[in-house]
């Protein structure tokens, strides 16, 4: 049986970390025989450049971080004999915003969307393996936000992402005008307003990648 460490070890070769983890119950929606579900996403700064050199980069067809993620969650899976799950290709629509609560690893913050003490705001997540092993787990770290001077509630330019929740349209519009286009290069201002996510080392390219997928 393999630990969570060396789970992360592996993962890590395809650039992805450990971003939560958890001993499912049936509420939580697993697969059936479910012992522990491990949560992953991009582990930056060096995510980016390899998937970048990536065939599903380069070839111009639809949706390739998708295709990516498929291909080598799925290739992990079948090596330590894990489920792979996914938040794309639905419906239906694994949880995996009530998953990363369930692990937590993840919170509610002042702005609504769920932050991570790592990762911040630029949080995601790329899939999980459902493994029938009930894996020793860590202690969850503390919640970043309680102590934090919360200036993601006033960094959105447009007014957009508040303590009152997210108006996306008033988001697409903003990013359809010249001031927004800051946002467009260099990722949301909210976002990048985390303390929390401030190391993580998110590169203004992906986040200008994942902000034209956005507002297309």
């Amino acid at each position: 049986m393999m630990t969570l460490a060396e789970i992360g070890d592996r993962a890590g070769r395809d650039r992805l970390t450990v971003l939560g983890a958890f001993h499912p119950s049936p509420a939580d929606n697993a697969p059936d025989g479910t012992g522990t579900l491990v949560l992953l996403g991009p582990d930056e700064p060096d995510f980016w450049p390899l998937f970048t050199a990536s065939e599903e980069y380069r070839d111009g067809a639809d949706d390739p971080l998708d295709r990516w993620s498929l291909r080598v969650i799925t290739a992990l899976a079948e090596e330590i004999d894990a489920t792979p799950l996914f938040p794309f290709g639905g419906p239906p629509w694994q949880p995996f915003l009530s998953w990363a609560v369930r692990a937590g690893t993840a919170w509610r913050s002042p702005v609504t969307l769920l932050v991570h003490g790592k990762a911040g705001l630029w949080v995601s997540w790329r899939g999980a393996l459902a493994l029938p092993d009930v894996l020793d787990l860590p202690e969850p770290p503390a919640a970043p936000c309680p102590p934090c001077a919360k200036p993601c509630l006033t960094a959105c330019p447009a007014g957009a992402l508040t303590g009152a929740g997210y108006d996306i349209a008033a988001c697409h519009a903003w990013l359809d005008t010249e001031p927004g286009q800051d946002c467009m290069t260099n990722g949301c201002a909210v976002r990048r307003a985390c303390p929390a996510g401030a190391d993580f080392g998110r590169r203004p390219d992906q986040s200008a990648f994942h902000m034209r997928s956005f507002n297309t």
